[in-house]
């Protein structure tokens, strides 16, 4: 799960991580409210969206005007870019062309910049520890460093066993290049960030950049923060966070379902049993010459109504032409997924190319029920097979 900026800095803070003051704003007046309570002289006004690269994004309206992010110093330019960005749509690098609503924005006090740091904690799945990343680069994308200047990124790896200690932090401070009362600073900081990504659950905690101000304190100017879903229950505070405004509707549908559903940006539907065989059926896909316009796993007990309702979302995306069903039954039963295809398929008319592959516990009766449907569902022996005939027949409808 995402949340803003702001949210990050709200829960962070609590644990004593160094943030400038700010409120957010739904309206211009809200804006105006809020910079006076800060008092300036400079403010800072940020636009609220899940994606990054927000200051260098151009809003629909005026491409040629300034970015979701911008050093105003007057209450009135707060209040009238807080109006010129509210309602408006953002595009960045991150969101596409499509780009996202602000339907909120952060007014924040402005800061004596000395230094751009990058600072990131996440969990490495290489080494089942939660790992520091730091670099000197800051407002940089950490992928871009790691491409051009491998060499400027520092990692810390933390024991589980002994947890983040004072000798991790110094080791970070020192890799940056901070002297004296910074490194003071920048230990109070990470302790404070790592019990805030423990207690929190955490998967990622991201600040870019990280400051270094003019008298010598870290702080963090942005801040990013994902939580594992699965520990959302004991956060009850975290979870009502959610801004579903920002995430993907056909998701948050498939999510009641307990369906795992990631739009892509591809034209052929997948519906598969299975993570893994989900990404080897997308790979195949592309393979071929085909692109997925979509992750969805409907799990290894998946119902007749859950693969209909599978088949709705997938059809809701415009961008679908074609559809590849693979299934390799083990706990799944053949015949209840052939069940669903054919019941979702007759339910929404279906329009575009349809190939099935099934394989496993009641395979046969399963392909009695598709070959017996009386719809156009095209057969396919194995994965290979399956995706050659959806490419071939998404090409063929063009």
């Amino acid at each position: 799960m995402n949340i803003h900026e702001y949210q990050a800095k709200q829960l962070m803070a609590k644990f004593g991580v160094a943030v400038p003051k700010g409120g957010v704003a739904y309206t211009s007046d809200e804006a105006e409210k809020v910079a006076n309570e800060l008092g300036g002289p400079v403010w800072v006004v940020k636009s609220q969206i899940h994606a990054g690269g927000r200051g260098a994004g151009r809003f629909k309206d005026d491409p040629d005007g300034p970015g979701g992010v911008r050093v105003v110093k007057s209450v009135d330019e707060v209040k009238a870019n807080a109006a010129k960005m509210l309602g408006h749509v953002l595009v960045t690098k991150q969101t596409g062309d499509a780009g996202k609503e602000v339907t909120r924005i952060y007014v924040e006090d402005g800061c004596d910049i000395a230094r751009e740091l990058y600072l990131g904690m996440l969990i490495d799945r290489a080494t089942s520890r939660i790992t520091i990343m730091a670099s000197t680069e800051g407002g940089m994308e950490i992928e871009e460093v790691a491409a051009r200047t491998p060499e400027k990124i520092i990692k810390v790896a933390i024991d589980p066993a002994s947890g983040m200690q004072a000798h991790h932090a110094r080791q970070v401070a020192f890799g940056l290049g901070l002297e004296g009362g910074q490194v003071k600073s920048a230990v109070r900081f990470l302790m404070a960030m790592y019990q805030a990504f423990t207690e929190l659950d955490a998967s990622l905690v991201e600040i870019n950049p990280l400051v270094v101000t003019g008298a010598g304190e870290v702080i963090a100017l942005d801040a990013k923060m994902n939580f594992d879903d699965n520990a959302l229950f004991r956060h009850a505070d975290v979870a009502e966070l959610r801004d579903e405004d920002e995430e993907d509707p056909a998701e948050l549908e498939a999510a009641k379902h307990d369906l795992n559903y990631i739009k892509l940006d591809g034209n052929i539907g997948c519906m598969v049993n299975g993570a893994g065989l989900a990404m080897a059926t997308m790979d195949i896909i592309k393979l071929y010459g085909g692109e997925p316009a979509n992750f969805l796993d409907v799990g290894g007990g998946a119902t007749r109504e859950r693969v209909t309702t599978a088949f709705k979302i997938i059809l809701s995306d415009p961008n679908v032409e074609g559809i590849l069903v693979n299934i390799f039954g083990g706990i799944m039963r053949c015949d209840v997924i052939a069940e669903g295809v054919v019941a979702a398929a007759r339910e929404v008319s279906l329009h575009v190319p349809l190939v099935v592959r099934l394989e496993g516990t009641n395979v046969e009766l399963g392909k009695k029920i598709l070959s017996e449907s009386g719809l156009p569902i095209v057969s396919a022996d194995d994965l290979a097979d399956a995706a050659q005939k959806v490419v071939a027949a998404v090409k063929e409808a063009a």
